[in-house]
């Protein structure tokens, strides 16, 4: 008996007329085994995505953390007494910069969607004209997502995520 290929074997039919080519398509359990490393694998891509709103409180951690080193600098450099304040207000500010001198203008809002910003024991935190200024913690919200920014008062601020107490 002649084949052109493994699996491909030409078989005489129950008719006396010659040849006939039966080809075999796949068995359930090769569909199921296949289907199977689909979901495997769309669901290692779809964990490995990062979410966009813990992407987006990250940055919003990362800049408010750089303007926190920056008031903190100021106040050093000049030596007046700044806090950095949540703002629950209809001013359109998310948060101010108490003390700075009016030649110092930092930013008062997010990047975009508002974050939800709590100083955790305390209503402000204090940025200086000490070079100690205590330990402080401050809670960032966004939807689900949640960071603290904190410091041990000599180091800048950090972020930490919330699970990691």
């Amino acid at each position: 008996m002649l084949t052109s290929a493994p699996g491909n074997k030409r078989q005489r039919s129950g008719r006396s007329s010659g040849l006939v080519n039966r080809c075999s398509g796949f068995s359930l359990l090769e569909l199921v085994i296949v289907v199977a490393m689909i979901a495997i694998a769309a669901t290692a891509i779809t964990l490995a995505l990062p979410d966009p709103q813990a992407a987006q409180l990250e940055r919003e951690a990362e800049r408010l953390a750089a303007l926190l080193e920056a008031g903190r600098a100021e106040a050093r450099a000049s030596g007046l007494k700044v806090s950095w304040v949540p703002v629950r207000d209809d001013s359109g500010d998310a948060f101010r910069f108490q003390g700075l001198p009016p030649k110092v203008q930092l930013p008062t809002r997010w990047l975009s969607e508002p974050v939800n910003a709590d100083v955790v024991g305390a209503r402000a935190l204090l940025l200086g004209p000490e070079p100690y200024i205590g330990p402080q913690r401050l809670r960032l919200r966004l939807g689900q997502q949640q960071l603290l920014l904190i410091t041990d008062g000599l180091a800048p601020f950090a972020l930490q995520r919330e699970d990691a107490n």
